[in-house]
């Protein structure tokens, strides 16, 4: 099943964020220990199309409880750069 993670950070988090990114991405680099595969990922980004204000990720997963393990380990989780996290079931229909 597919699921889609929306989060977006609190206000004032970019130095932390910064700060954090090379453990995320080396947290993103091998999620099997979670049962789960990201199919797609990336920053959230303002209207100026560079600062990042979040984090949009397409997670391949048998269920809801392995996404939600995955997310609260990762790095970004911990340093508490998100306000708020949206994790929902998404059905593919095109792409």
């Amino acid at each position: 099943m597919l699921f889609a993670i929306h989060a977006v950070d609190r206000a004032g988090a970019l130095p932390t964020r910064l700060a954090n990114y090379d453990a995320h991405k080396a947290f993103l680099s091998d999620t099997s220990r979670f049962g789960v595969q990201i199919v797609m990922s990336g920053p959230l980004v303002s209207d100026d199309g560079q600062t990042m204000i979040g984090s949009l990720f397409l997670i391949e997963a048998p269920g809801r409880n392995e996404v939600e393990t995955f997310n609260r380990a990762d790095p970004f989780a911990a340093a508490g750069i998100w306000e708020k996290v949206t994790i929902t079931g998404f059905l593919r229909r095109q792409g």
